[in-house]
């Protein structure tokens, strides 16, 4: 159920986007009863995370020996990840989720610190092997990198690009590589 469930959210938003997605479309595109759905999702909002999730989840990058590749296979494997269809505007409805109070902010607050885990951790694992500036802020480099493509695609409205991913990793690479 729980795939149908979410696989039905990414269609219907790619579909006929946002506005159209509503538990009841849901529950008829997935052959599922609303009733379930609400147990396992109380919210539309926790569903639009969740499917979000099963398209953008956590990454495990292996450790390359260079920080600049690392980087450049998340944010290879995040633009890939976001081409596909629907994407965008599901991502839109994330971002619209966190304007809710309570525990789905939190939630989404959760679901951002899973998805942008691997880079934090590219980075320390830069630190630790000397390429990365021990005084480097990781924190605000983690944010560049995720919102750079999550930014191209929702705000500027344009599908990411290597050379959008060749400039992140430079421009990143730059501001906290080693001397």
């Amino acid at each position: 159920m729980t795939q149908a469930v979410l696989d039905a959210v990414v269609e219907l938003v790619a579909e006929r986007g946002m506005a159209a997605l509503t538990m009841d479309a849901v529950a008829v595109r997935a052959g599922v009863s609303k009733p379930a759905m609400y147990r396992r999702w109380p919210t539309k909002q926790r569903l639009i995370i969740a499917a979000a999730e099963s398209r953008i989840g956590p990454l495990r990058i292996p450790d390359l020996g260079d920080f600049r590749a690392e980087l450049r296979m998340v944010l290879t494997a995040r633009m890939e990840a976001y081409r596909q269809p629907g994407i965008d505007r599901l991502l839109a409805g994330v971002l619209g989720a966190t304007t809710e109070q309570g525990s789905v902010r939190a939630e989404f607050g959760d679901y951002a610190a899973r998805v942008t885990s691997e880079t934090r951790r590219v980075l320390e694992r830069g630190v630790t092997r000397g390429d990365v500036r021990p005084d480097a802020d990781l924190a605000a480099a983690t944010t560049l990198v995720a919102s750079s493509l999550v930014f191209r695609m929702v705000a500027e409205q344009q599908q990411p690009d290597e050379a959008l991913v060749e400039a992140v990793v430079d421009l990143v690479g730059r501001g906290v590589a080693a001397d």
